[in-house]
């Protein structure tokens, strides 16, 4: 199934780039390019493409605004994937509240990028590790009771001594990459650790495995 994607974006070389990236993928087709939030909200509409990545910051309309007016439409099927070089607590709120499917920011690498819009395309929830490992200690902090025995985290067991190694540098808001680079092994091994933590432990993506890591005491916030 080809995923059918709009780009919306006032950096045209910004565009282009991610552009680029896109069509190295057979199963990723960027059917518009547009450069202001107005712009996407109505091109969304007519073409409706499965997924609609916005900047946040464009003129005439900004992106959040923009993911606000695509998601409120009843008749609405494309999902939102916010991307931004400004890490604000405010325009992650937004967006998820909005019903966006993801955040990222532009600095995530492009492999990285291209796995996150597979994955917001088909609902599941993406956040930027940086901005998961932020969030998902303070809400643990908020919600979790002051002492968790790590030896009772709901299947802990089931994980191999690697998988928790992985899982706690999940939590921490590395990217594959960065935790290849720490354990010495590729980025598809890393990815098999993370498929395998997270059927094992009946989570559904990245950021649930670091709330799981923070609510039971498996991570701390100033563990690195």
């Amino acid at each position: 199934m080809t995923l059918r994607i709009l780009l919306a974006d006032d950096h045209a070389m910004f565009r282009s780039g991610l552009r680029a990236v896109l069509e190295t993928q057979p199963d990723l087709d960027c059917v518009a390019e547009v450069a202001d939030g107005r712009a996407a909200v109505t091109e969304t509409a007519r073409l409706q493409p499965d997924l609609a990545i916005l900047d946040v910051r464009m003129p005439k309309l900004d992106g959040l605004s923009a993911a606000e007016t695509i998601l409120a439409e009843p008749a609405n099927s494309t999902r939102v994937l916010m991307l931004t070089t400004y890490d604000s607590d405010e325009y992650v709120y937004r967006a998820l509240t909005a019903g966006a499917s993801g955040f990222l920011l532009k600095s995530l690498p492009p492999e990285e990028m291209v796995s996150a819009i597979r994955v917001a395309a088909r609902g599941d929830a993406v956040v930027d590790p940086s901005v998961t490992r932020r969030l998902a200690a303070r809400f643990a902090a908020a919600l979790a009771p002051a002492v968790r025995n790590p030896d009772v985290a709901p299947g802990i067991d089931r994980l191999t001594v690697r998988e928790r190694e992985v899982l706690l540098l999940v939590a921490a808001g590395h990217t594959n990459a960065e935790i290849g680079a720490r354990l010495y092994v590729g980025d598809e091994t890393v990815k098999t650790h993370v498929s395998r933590i997270l059927a094992k432990l009946g989570l559904r993506d990245r950021v649930h495995a670091a709330l799981y890591a923070y609510r039971h005491g498996l991570a701390r916030p100033d563990t690195d």
